[in-house]
């Protein structure tokens, strides 16, 4: 076919169970769309499933096959092989809405046609949590609707953010300009997804339709949270590189600033929340040498950060601190829905 509207990026690893109902999905429609399954060395029966699909779909999707790396090398492999237009990542426990979709290439393809390519799209998504019947939207009433608009329209609370859910990027601007490359055997890389890439962004269009399902209810689930504390080293790795890239970017437009320095603030305090968790003699001095490390990189960025009533509650002192730090955090979280 010609050069593609979307490429959508599927990492799988062990999907074997789910990895139909995400593709059909994808497939579903005639869409100018490419799929590019990217097998991370699976181990159940994951690498003939995606063969199987290119087999019967030759000209919409890749099979892709790479020893494992992780979530974050199987997006750079798609990443590197993808040749549309537009990109997509799409988890293969997840899927798309059909009708979205359809309203989702409609406004892709008016923008190649008239030579008016957006940096970033931006739609909601779905919490497809499992036995729930109230389905949670994650939606952006703060965003301008109907035309294009950049960071000096962008003011978002604290505690709303755009997650990889959320966006389709330009690919050359991902990979040619934000030269995009996440590492290698990491967990939660999608948060250096959507925050490196944006000092890229000028152009940007928001879509109110409900196009991603965000599925959640598997017990090894990264984002469950027994998982998610087990795994706190992860998120510290990724809290990190994005606070790294961060101070080394002093020169961005005011609004994107702000943005990414409330991220920034949200992935901290997150990561604070989960070493206190852990509740070990070296996470809780990790925990302290973060906040050291905020310190001595920026200290406006540090007494920002630690002034404020996030930074407070996790640096609450003793056993008892700590416990209460927990317990304001859950409740900040069923608030502010950073989960």
């Amino acid at each position: 076919m010609d050069q593609p509207i979307l490429s959508i990026i599927v990492p799988c690893y062990n999907s074997a169970d789910y990895l139909d109902r995400c593709v059909q999905s994808l497939l579903a429609g005639n869409h100018n769309v490419e799929l590019l399954l990217v097998d991370d060395g699976s181990t159940d029966t994951t690498p003939q499933l995606v063969d199987q699909y290119q087999s019967k779909y030759p000209n919409r999707v890749k099979a892709i096959h790479q020893p494992n790396g992780g979530h974050g090398q199987a997006i750079n492999t798609g990443l590197a092989n993808a040749t549309g237009v537009y990109l997509k990542v799409v988890d293969s426990d997840d899927w798309l809405d059909a009708a979205a979709l359809d309203q989702m290439m409609s406004f892709l393809s008016k923008t190649v046609d008239q030579g008016n390519l957006m940096d970033m799209v931006i739609a909601n998504f779905v919490f497809d949590k499992q036995g729930s019947s109230h389905k949670k939207v994650m939606s952006y009433p703060q965003l301008p609707t109907d035309r294009v608009f950049g960071w000096e329209d962008v003011r978002f609370p604290f505690g709303k953010y755009l997650l990889m859910h959320s966006v389709i990027y330009r690919t050359a601007m991902v990979r040619d300009e934000a030269k995009l490359q996440l590492p290698k055997h990491t967990f939660y890389v999608d948060n250096i997804y959507v925050f490196t890439p944006m000092i890229y962004v000028r152009k940007m269009y928001y879509l109110n339709i409900n196009l991603y399902h965000y599925f959640l209810g598997r017990d090894d689930q990264s984002v469950n949270d027994s998982v998610m504390i087990s795994r706190a080293d992860q998120q510290l790795k990724v809290n990190r590189i994005m606070l790294h890239f961060f101070v080394q970017h002093p020169e961005l437009d005011k609004r994107l600033k702000a943005y990414l320095s409330k991220y920034l603030q949200i992935i901290t305090t997150i990561t604070s929340v989960l070493l206190i968790e852990q509740n070990t003699k070296s996470s809780l001095q990790a925990k302290k040498d973060l906040w050291h490390e905020i310190k001595d990189l920026d200290r406006k960025l540090y007494h920002h950060f630690r002034h404020s009533s996030f930074g407070v509650a996790v640096n609450l002192p003793g056993k008892v601190g700590r416990k209460m730090t927990v317990g304001t955090y859950r409740m900040a979280e069923k608030l502010y829905g950073f989960e």
